[in-house]
C-alpha cells in the first residue's frame, strides 16, 4: 500500500510565503519551518537555561518541524484573509486541523502514533507557545532580511510583528531579541569583522 505522507510534505518547498507582498527573496514553507525550528531550539534552550524551565526540547524542536504541515493542503494563506474576523479565523482553524488529520492518516498505521502528537500539537503547552513565538520571530527575521535589501513593502509588517511580540511580555522573545536579533541586521561582511 502506497503512502503519501512524505511526498506530500516534500511538497513544501513549492508552497511560497508573503503571497501579497513583492519580495526581493521569495520564502518557500520548507525553509520558513527550518528557520522556525531553529530558533525554537533557541527558545526552549534560553526558556530551561536560562530562565530555569522545564519545557520539552524534543516536543518543541518537533511541532517546529510539523508546524506548517496544513499548508501542504492548504496552501498558506495571507495574514490579513487569515486573521480577518473571528469567524474566517475560526473557520480557517478547523481547517488546519482537518488537514494535519489527513495527512497523519497518510502514514502507516504503525507510525501515526509516533508522529501524530507533533503534526497536530497541543495548543495548549508551553512548547506550542515557543514555537509559535519562535513562528512570529522567523517572520521578523524576514521582514529584516527584505529591509536590509531595499525592500520597503515590508516596513509595515516589521512594525506589526515587532509589536506582537514584545506584547506577548515572554522573557525568551526579550533575550532572543537582545542577544540575537542585532546581527540579522548586519551584512557578512559587517558579520565577519567583529
Amino acid at each position: 500500500m502506497r503512502h503519501d505522507f512524505y511526498a506530500y510534505m516534500d511538497r513544501m518547498k513549492y508552497i511560497k510565503r508573503w503571497q501579497l507582498m513583492r519580495s526581493v527573496r521569495e520564502e518557500n514553507i520548507m525553509e520558513h519551518s527550518q528557520a522556525v525550528t531553529l530558533i525554537a531550539h533557541a527558545l526552549v534552550t534560553v526558556h530551561n537555561e536560562v530562565f530555569g524551565g522545564n519545557a520539552d526540547v524534543l516536543k518543541t524542536v518537533l511541532y517546529a518541524t510539523y508546524h506548517e504541515t496544513s499548508e501542504v493542503m492548504t496552501g498558506d494563506l495571507p495574514t490579513p484573509i487569515k486573521y480577518y474576523n473571528r469567524s474566517i479565523q475560526g473557520a480557517y482553524k478547523e481547517l488546519e486541523k482537518s488537514a494535519c488529520e489527513k495527512m497523519v492518516g497518510m502514514l502507516p498505521e504503525e507510525m501515526q502514533h509516533s508522529i501524530a502528537p507533533y503534526v497536530v500539537a497541543d495548543e495548549t503547552s508551553v512548547e506550542y507557545k515557543l514555537v509559535k513565538a519562535a513562528d512570529r520571530l522567523a517572520a521578523y527575521v524576514k521582514c529584516l532580511e527584505e529591509l536590509r535589501s531595499g525592500n520597503a513593502e515590508f516596513s509595515k509588517a516589521k512594525k506589526s510583528i515587532e509589536t506582537d511580540l514584545h506584547n506577548r511580555k515572554m522573557p525568551e522573545i526579550e533575550y532572543f531579541f537582545e542577544k540575537f536579533i542585532p546581527s540579522f541586521e548586519l551584512t557578512l561582511d559587517e558579520l565577519e569583522s567583529l
